[in-house]
């Protein structure tokens, strides 16, 4: 297990690009994860180009998330409703959820799961 304390620019993670069928215009980065062996959480940096969204799904996890940028509708089972930043929201296990960026700009969101979501 790691031992020390790191720290690092999210600019110096590389980021994933997804933009299919379902995801729109997005790019993950992988904060703290495996790769910094932390033991209970993932923690994740979505950046959300304008007219973007995350693919509407949902999963046995919850979800932890900050909007630090940006304004978004979010789906929250039933209807979307408005973040923005400084917002947080928290998405229980099992509902379906989407994050859009209705802003002008990019929408920047930290979502935090469980490091056995298996979803890094």
């Amino acid at each position: 297990m790691n031992k020390k304390v790191v720290v690092e620019k999210y600019s110096n993670v590389t980021p994933q690009i997804l933009n299919n069928d379902k995801v729109k215009n997005v790019e993950k980065r992988i904060l703290i994860g495996s790769k910094l062996e932390a033991p209970n959480f993932v923690m994740r940096l979505f950046t959300v180009k304008k007219d973007g969204h995350s693919p509407k799904h949902s999963h046995p996890w919850e979800h932890e998330v900050f909007i630090v940028k940006g304004k978004a509708e979010v789906y929250n089972g039933e209807e979307y409703v408005e973040a923005e930043e400084g917002t947080f929201v928290f998405v229980p296990p099992n509902v379906e959820h989407q994050f859009k960026n209705v802003g002008d700009g990019d929408l920047q969101f930290i979502c935090v799961i469980p490091n056995s979501a298996d979803e890094e």
